[in-house]
């Protein structure tokens, strides 16, 4: 479908470029018939028209080549040998009639699978996973899947059409085809910020398709979330004396904004609140290395662009639809165990709510792991603690199914 779309990108752009030259020569020589223009400056002006539909197709066809050699590197050893049974792929799928992209990495085919859910929405983190979370791979098939409006799915699905009803479909639909695929009854999730109110969803809706459900950077309350991180902003600026934040945040009025300007204005107090976490001396590596994941072969010139479209265009749509969304009196009941990965310094996603959840939550097993040197992304900020207790939960302490 990628395909198709690339040679129809490129087919159309350089039948508009050859299209302009035409119109461009036409005009010149009906310019140079009325004497309006000297033949020294005709030359010139056909010498420019060429390279611009040269640069035009050129572009294109870059564009349509990176799209067409996109790939996530192959599973090696210490020594630089790949196992025997293992698998790296990227694979395009048809889920529920949406073409959607997935990596799939591990060093045994037959280990379980692991469904890593990316935040936002409309986030892709198919390779921050791969460069941070490399050691999973050792023990899982870790599938990553950007969802319909975000990176390499960004067309998957109308922005406007978009719901949270898109994700669970697509979601469970994903999660048939790796039980079948890797002939398991269940497989195990694991979601971040967004993505861990979209396990919950997933794993409320189809339990018996789940072993456990991982939730780090955990989301209870959308629109207590963004009161809470708004008063938090304006907190830290008041302490700092930062008029000109104080000043933005007050234009913008206290969440939740509703609109075609919902990313920007979140923008203003999330960004200086991952600021904030990102100078705490407590939290170690405090930050997504964008430049490196946005950089990786998993992403095309067009998945690139998309990369950001998708953090502010699908953000902007769904994220209001989730303000109605409250887990502590929607989702009281989980059958399938729940772990909650949290940092102690997250101020993105306030853990006091997940501690009422865990109040009121019924589950076959359930608990809240502390990451004493994290902010919102446990899994970056404490890799080797978090595979440790990813491998504590799901493998060494299974419960009875």
């Amino acid at each position: 479908m990628i395909h198709t779309i690339l040679f129809l990108i490129l087919t159309v752009l350089s039948v508009f470029a050859l299209a302009v030259l035409l119109i461009m020569t036409v005009y010149c020589a009906i310019i140079v018939r009325m004497k309006k223009i000297s033949p020294k400056h005709l030359i010139r002006l056909k010498k420019t028209m060429i390279f611009f539909v040269v640069t035009m197709i050129l572009n294109a066809a870059l564009i349509t080549l990176s799209q067409l050699t996109v790939s996530t590197p192959r599973i090696v050893d210490e020594n630089g040998n790949t196992p025997k049974n293992s698998i790296a792929e990227l694979r395009e799928l048809e889920l529920n009639g949406r073409k959607q992209w997935i990596s799939l990495r591990g060093w045994d085919k037959n280990a379980p699978v692991l469904l890593f859910l990316a935040g936002g929405p409309g986030g892709t983190q198919m390779a921050a996973v791969r460069h941070e979370l490399a050691e999973l791979e050792k023990h899982f098939v870790v599938v990553n899947w950007d969802q319909p409006g975000s990176g390499k799915s960004y067309y998957a699905e109308k922005t406007k059409s978009i719901t949270s009803q898109t994700y669970i479909q697509d979601g469970y639909a994903l999660t048939e085809y790796l039980k079948e695929r890797f002939s398991q009854e269940k497989i195990y999730l694991m979601g971040e910020s967004w993505g861990s109110a979209l396990g919950i969803f997933l794993a409320h809706k189809y339990p018996d398709s789940y072993h456990a459900l991982i939730g780090t950077g955990q989301m209870i309350d959308f629109v207590e979330t963004e009161r809470m991180d708004y008063a938090k902003a304006m907190e830290i600026a008041q302490s700092k004396g930062d008029t000109a934040l104080i000043e933005r945040l007050i234009a913008n009025g206290e969440p939740p904004y509703y609109g075609d300007d919902v990313t920007w204005k979140s923008a203003v107090y999330l960004n200086y609140l991952s600021a904030y976490m990102a100078n705490n001396p407590e939290i170690r590596n405090p930050g997504y290395n964008t430049f490196r994941d946005i950089g990786s072969s998993e992403y095309g010139l067009l998945d690139k662009i998309n990369f950001f479209r998708g953090i502010v265009n699908t953000f902007n749509h769904v994220y209001q639809q989730l303000y109605t969304i409250d887990m502590r009196t929607d989702y009281t009941k989980l059958d399938v165990p729940v772990y909650f990965f949290l940092g102690r310094y997250d101020v993105n996603a306030p853990t006091v709510l997940v501690e009422e959840y865990m109040q009121v939550l019924d589950a076959p097993d359930k608990k809240i792991v502390w990451f004493e040197h994290s902010g919102h992304s446990p899994w970056i900020n404490e890799q080797e603690k978090f595979v440790k207790e990813v491998l504590s939960c799901f493998l060494e302490n299974k419960v009875e199914e």
